[in-house]
């Protein structure tokens, strides 16, 4: 009895620790942005925002989560961190020392859309990790969502 109640236990632990590492893919994360400049022309700026900034809600999913930011590398949504909201991201420098936000502001400034690889923590497992976020200008404003590799 206690061999199958350990045996159980162990499944049920191993099968939560696989399921908290689930990574979301490119397709995911470009469909969440597609979703969220959406809603935010169908619904506006302020409830859009607090839509995004919800982390249980429509524009999360596995470990992606969608973030807006303006053109002054502003963050105005963010939907793992809401202690980014409001800051100026411009000089920010992931753990090698690349200024990626200001990089990818540029990006959607001059591009419209992209990817931009970096390395940032994961809100899932707490580690810094590979990432690239994919981008899309929406007016004076750029909406992402990135993936972990």
């Amino acid at each position: 009895m206690k061999k199958i109640l350990m045996a159980v236990i162990i499944c049920l632990l191993t099968t939560g620790f696989v399921y908290a590492q689930e990574k979301g893919t490119a397709k995911e994360a470009q469909d969440l942005v597609t979703k969220a400049i959406a809603y935010y022309k169908a619904n506006g700026k302020d409830k859009a925002f607090a839509a995004i900034n919800d982390p249980k809600g429509q524009f999360t999913k596995k470990d992606l989560y969608v973030f807006v930011f303006d053109f002054n590398t502003v963050c105005l949504a963010h939907g793992a961190n809401k202690g980014l909201i409001g800051k100026n991201l411009k000089e920010l420098k992931d753990s090698n020392g690349k200024q990626f936000m200001n990089e990818m502001t540029m990006g959607a400034k001059t591009k419209g859309k992209g990817w931009q690889d970096y390395n940032w923590t994961n809100p899932t497992t707490k580690k810094i990790e590979a990432k690239s976020s994919y981008y899309v200008k929406e007016g004076d404003l750029f909406f992402g969502c990135g993936i972990y590799k």
